[in-house]
């Protein structure tokens, strides 16, 4: 018997460890937010994740392919919650919009993730040779403000922003600040700080959509 129980033992210890997807994208994530496309090597992602090369291949056949599921994994973990507060229809256009910065902000400074955001800090550091992960990025930001802009058109026909408004303004200028908070963010700007830019937008609103 106790031959029987040592054997097993052996077997037990040498069986292979289960892939777990989602934890290493979360540790590439980190490494991509953190040092950008480029800098982030093969070898990198293989001692963050903790898996061996042939299984990341086998999983995303190249860094291209696992960027670009670190992408679609940044969106659901952060990007769909901002989301979901901006078109929360309980809230006036204002308070959506403030809610929906305010959720960026802490992202962009949170303590369990890189500083600023993924896509702006990635985007900054490409080489002109990955024009397929800059289409890719470039896309996710189109669609930001194809975001911003469906919240816009939403609330303007419902009567909370004036007819006349330039939503189209609208879009770039909050785009425009998100990035620039980004930017702070990396720089090591504070929630709080981020949160006082937010709070001369809110200020700034009633002439924004007069304009």
């Amino acid at each position: 018997m106790t031959t029987d129980a040592s054997g097993c033992a052996k077997k037990s210890r040498g069986r292979p460890k289960v892939f777990d997807r989602e934890a290493a994208l979360d540790k590439a994530m980190a490494l991509f937010w953190q040092h950008g496309y480029e800098a982030t090597s093969l070898a990198h992602l293989v001692e963050a994740t903790g898996a061996k090369a042939p299984t990341l291949y086998a999983e995303f056949t190249n860094k291209e392919g696992l960027f670009r599921a670190v992408l679609d994994r940044y969106i659901s973990r952060f990007a769909e919650k901002q989301e979901a507060l901006l078109f929360d229809d309980s809230k006036r256009v204002e308070e959506a919009l403030e809610s929906y910065c305010a959720e960026v902000a802490a992202c962009f400074t949170s303590a369990d993730t890189p500083a600023g955001c993924f896509i702006v800090t990635t985007s900054a550091a490409l080489a002109a040779s990955s024009e397929e992960i800059a289409s890719a990025i470039k896309a996710r930001h189109a669609q930001r403000e194809e975001t911003l802009l469906r919240f816009f058109e939403q609330r303007q026909a419902r009567g909370e922003i004036p007819a006349s408004c330039n939503i189209s303004m609208l879009v770039r200028f909050v785009s425009c600040m998100l990035h620039g908070m980004s930017v702070s963010a990396r720089e090591g700007a504070k929630c709080n700080e981020l949160k006082e830019i937010i709070q001369t937008l809110m200020r700034l609103w009633p002439h924004l959509v007069r304009a």
